[in-house]
């Protein structure tokens, strides 16, 4: 028996009769982190990593019906034992263990395995069958040390300042932007945050993550020179608005994954592309997954059709796995912004 099935509401486990990161609403909902592509409101109950409590009441609602267990533990339903284990994603993100009858599945959601500081590092887990996404599931890319890119960040920053401008960088509001605070050198000067990016960051803070002192963006008229000295950080969707115009002179720049590729910083018309992921690379998605031990592969999201193919040139039962869940993230609405970058 398959322990997990794609239906039209989403990844269903049959024996344990709920859903993983569905897309429509359901009775029971298990979610693997807060992205708005995994993590959709309307479901009755809800159960998740512990880590995770604070971000889907945030994005979901502080009034719904939430368990959740800490990593590691386990509990049995219909003869299911359900565990979740770090996926280094994210604030809480986790992967789904399922055991029943002696077969186990594992379900990753999203995750990398460079740590960060932000989350808890991803951690492998042997299993029969690795459901496994594939958002950079292509040999081009490899993530550079991440050091090396908030070095990069820096050195722009001060750059911008010598030269009296403001430091625009537009990042995804949930997970980038906080691995962003934590990574920078703080000292370099004010450090402001869109009103999308700002209340994540304080739930990252209440979880025990270390980030510098922020200040509302919204909260400096356009002629505060302060302005000039500072980094802004800001949802990709303020880009062109009249929001930005209080920054008077500025630089922009970008981080995401996709900024390896020349076509999409062309499209985004930003200065500076830093390639800075929340996802596996190529070579951390083929570790992973040959840390599981398994024998089978269901892919979803991304390339998927490269990695299966890849996956069964070296022996492995690869196949890919029907799924709504993003491959960009154009919406910066907190209960609908999707992620992959």
């Amino acid at each position: 028996m398959d322990l997990v099935i794609a239906r039209p509401e989403g990844l269903y486990c049959p024996p344990g009769d709920f859903y993983i990161d569905p897309w429509r609403p359901v009775e029971r909902a298990v979610i693997t982190h807060g992205h708005g592509d995994h993590a959709r409101g309307g479901s009755v109950r809800y159960l998740a990593a512990a880590p995770g409590e604070g971000i889907l009441r945030a994005r979901l609602g502080a009034d719904i019906d939430l368990q959740t267990l800490p990593y590691g533990a386990s509990l049995d339903h219909h003869g299911v034992r359900l565990s979740f284990h770090p996926a280094g994603h994210v604030l809480g993100s986790a992967q789904v263990r399922l055991e029943y009858q002696g077969e186990v599945w594992v379900a990753s959601g999203d995750y990398k395995v460079e740590a960060d500081g932000t989350c808890t590092p991803f951690e492998p887990v042997r299993c029969h069958t690795f459901i496994t996404e594939s958002t950079f599931g292509l040999p081009i890319y490899r993530w550079q040390p991440q050091a090396e890119i908030f070095a990069g960040i820096d050195a722009w920053w001060r750059q911008n300042q010598a030269e009296g401008r403001a430091s625009v960088l537009f990042c995804y509001a949930f997970g980038k932007a906080q691995r962003i605070l934590h990574g920078i050198d703080a000292s370099i000067g004010p450090i402001l945050a869109h009103g999308s990016v700002e209340p994540l960051n304080q739930v990252y803070r209440e979880g025990g993550v270390r980030l510098p002192a922020t200040q509302y963006a919204g909260d400096f008229k356009k002629a505060d020179p302060a302005l000039r000295q500072a980094l802004i950080l800001a949802p990709p969707s303020a880009g062109g608005s009249t929001w930005m115009r209080r920054f008077g002179e500025y630089s922009d720049a970008f981080a995401s994954g996709w900024m390896m590729l020349r076509g999409t910083r062309r499209r985004r018309g930003v200065d500076r592309g830093f390639v800075l992921s929340d996802h596996a690379d190529w070579p951390g998605l083929l570790w992973a997954i040959e840390q599981t031990g398994a024998e089978r592969v269901m892919v979803t999201h991304g390339s998927v059709n490269v990695l299966v193919r890849y996956l069964r040139e070296r022996g492995l039962d690869a196949q890919g796995f029907a799924t709504e869940y993003g491959d960009d993230e154009e919406s910066e609405d907190p209960k609908q912004e999707v992620d992959a970058g």
